[in-house]
């Protein structure tokens, strides 16, 4: 039996309108350095007005970069909390990025309306995402019920879990071990940079190539539009990368939800689900999402 092959899940962060540019060059800067699988995590309606109206440029490039290869997941629905953290969740605020915890707080129907908007606000943009990635990675019971109804994958801190389609129409294409009821591959957790404060900015990059080092079969990568503020910082992006290309085949989280142990990176296909019909909403206001 084969071992299981050593890659690499590289994640672009935060593409909206406001940092479209910013992350077409992050995407063009990995495909200089073999990169050739991202997946792209998208903010349906960070500042409440439809993708397609705002920048049909970046519509095209996502659609674009999908026929290429790249997966498209939805990332929250304005990537902002809309409310105070309340009981255990609280202890999350001294850890930083409390402010983009967008589910955090929730109840079960906010949460629905928040995620059915953001999937509208795409499906309206032709754009058609199977994952989902919470902002500051921060679930919530409710977030979770909600994904394993409407997604096929979501991504974690430590793991990829998989849903069961309605119907067990894709029972067939998933060879992930149940878990609890759950289907979820486990990974170890991303490594990204850090602005946050002097001391974490300084020592952001010795901890990347660190958590490179240490990374097993699959080296999680995460990148941000504000990582090209800081030449420090993609210099040791570009250290992480060159080493990656010697030992690792770049995947999308997507060919990982559809992950087979004996399987190469090369043979993984991607797994055709029969379409969905949206549950969609009629609208949503500046306040709240509806």
């Amino acid at each position: 039996m084969m071992g299981s092959p050593r890659t690499l899940a590289v994640a672009l962060h935060d593409i909206e309108p406001g940092t479209f540019e910013r992350c077409a060059l992050i995407r063009d800067w990995l495909d200089d350095h073999g990169v050739d699988r991202v997946t792209l995590l998208v903010i349906p309606a960070r500042d409440l007005h439809p993708l397609a109206e705002r920048s049909p440029e970046m519509v095209r490039w996502l659609i674009e970069r999908e026929r290429k290869g790249d997966a498209i997941a939805q990332h929250g629905f304005q990537h902002l909390r809309s409310v105070p953290t309340r009981g255990p969740y609280q202890a999350l605020q001294g850890f930083g990025g409390n402010h983009e915890a967008e589910f955090l707080g929730l109840d079960a129907q906010e949460t629905r309306r928040a995620v059915d908007a953001g999937r509208r606000v795409l499906k309206l943009a032709g754009i058609e995402p199977r994952g989902f990635v919470a902002p500051g990675y921060a679930y919530t019971p409710a977030l979770r019920r909600t994904l394993s109804e409407r997604f096929h994958w979501w991504s974690a801190l430590l793991g990829l879990h998989r849903a069961q389609p309605r119907g067990g129409q894709a029972a067939m294409a998933s060879p992930i071990r149940v878990e609890t009821g759950r289907r979820r591959q486990r990974l170890g957790p991303p490594i990204a940079l850090s602005s946050a404060g002097m001391l974490r900015h300084a020592l952001s990059p010795a901890l990347l190539r660190a958590g490179a080092l240490l990374s097993g079969g699959t080296l999680r990568l995460d990148l941000r539009p504000s990582d090209l503020e800081h030449a420090h910082h993609m210099l040791a992006l570009e250290w992480v990368l060159k080493r990656a290309a010697v030992t690792r085949e770049a995947v999308t989280y997507e060919q990982l939800a559809s992950w087979a142990p004996d399987s190469s990176p090369r043979a993984l296909a991607r797994v055709r689900y029969p379409p969905e019909k949206s549950e969609g909403l009629k609208g949503f206001t500046s306040e709240r999402p509806a």
